[in-house]
């Protein structure tokens, strides 16, 4: 009941709904500010990803992080992208929100991106959560794009990603070696526990 309150409150400050517009076609575009969540017990069977108050450690910045590709599916024109943003430091830190992204061409230069944010896309739901981030362990994220659609206003492929953590500003870097069809527009879920933001 707490959860569903103060994800309700984030989202009444984006405007009241799930999902929100931002444009990133200069740079990531740094996620709202992160607010805090109840409390719970449950941790996931990949990780030592924990569910929990932000209070109680820092928060998980670009400089604390390793932002890793860990794969691509598609289903009726519709791709899907998955990340993992790694604790590398020794002490544990809070992450919660949505990353933001900018899509890059093989040079490494940024293209078109304008994301929407969203709990509940085409290959699921993935909720709001604060989570506990233990030393060594990660969180994940996926992106939604367009898949295997040749389009008249000439979409392209991306070739990497930079990512802005939830909260922070500094972003990262990461190659899709089989790249991404990229239309300029895109779906980006929250950080879930482990790896389950991506299917």
């Amino acid at each position: 009941m707490m959860l569903a309150l103060s994800a309700a409150l984030l989202l009444a400050a984006c405007g009241g709904s799930t999902k929100t517009t931002t444009s990133a076609s200069a740079g990531p575009t740094a996620p709202a500010t992160t607010r805090s969540a109840p409390a719970a017990t449950t941790h996931t069977a990949a990780s030592s990803t924990t569910v929990a108050p932000q209070s109680s450690s820092s928060l998980c910045r670009a400089s604390d992080l390793q932002l890793s590709f860990i794969g691509g599916q598609g289903a009726t024109g519709h791709g899907l992208l998955g990340f993992t943003l790694t604790n590398a430091t020794s002490r544990p830190c809070h992450a919660y929100g949505f990353p933001g992204i900018q899509f890059l061409n093989r040079s490494g230069r940024p293209l078109p991106t304008v994301t929407t944010r969203s709990t509940h896309d085409f290959f699921g739901a993935a909720p709001l959560q604060a989570l506990m981030v233990a030393p060594r362990t990660s969180v994940s994220f996926r992106v939604g794009v367009t898949h295997g659609i040749v389009s008249s206003t000439g979409c392209t492929t991306a070739a990497g990603i930079s990512v802005v953590p939830p909260g922070d500003t500094s972003s990262l870097h990461a190659a899709m070696p089989q790249g991404a069809y990229e239309c300029g527009t895109a779906t980006v879920s929250p950080v879930r526990p482990g790896r389950s933001a991506y299917p």
